[in-house]
């Protein structure tokens, strides 16, 4: 016998949706396997959530990057798409304890933002309010 109600399999639907998102969390942000390859060589683990503002004379681009220090990131614009990338890497002291929760994510990462129509200059970036800013003056 099965349930017509629509509010029984549309509840069971949600259920299951929200179960496979926290598996896609868990799975996502898991500590990034070492590797021998250079940084810039091995592929992305992770992409920071960015928000983009504009003003007059400027794009403003700010990037989730908790713990990330600017020094180890670069951002550089190619035909009109704004690449932020670098790598979060876990504390050594870290690698000894136990974790029993760890949600920012660890490794390389990458983000790709197509930029509005125009000719930018990235300034050098900066932590404003725990994100980093990359400020594009407008040319």
């Amino acid at each position: 016998m099965t349930n017509s109600d629509p509010r029984a399999w549309m509840w069971s639907d949600a259920i299951e949706m929200l179960n496979r998102a926290e598996r896609m969390h868990r799975e996502m942000f898991q500590p990034a396997r070492r590797t021998e390859a250079p940084v810039r060589h091995r592929a992305p683990c992770w992409e920071p959530p960015v928000d983009v503002l504009e003003t007059e004379r400027e794009l403003i681009v700010l990037a989730a990057l908790p713990g990330v220090d600017p020094e180890r990131m670069t951002a550089t614009i190619q035909n009109g798409v704004l690449t932020i990338a670098g790598e979060r890497i876990l504390p050594a002291e870290f690698h000894r304890a136990t974790i029993h929760r760890m949600e920012l994510p660890q490794g390389r990462f990458e983000r790709h933002l197509g930029l509005p129509a125009g000719r930018y200059e990235v300034a050098r970036p900066r932590v404003v309010n725990g994100c980093l800013a990359i400020v594009l003056r407008k040319l």
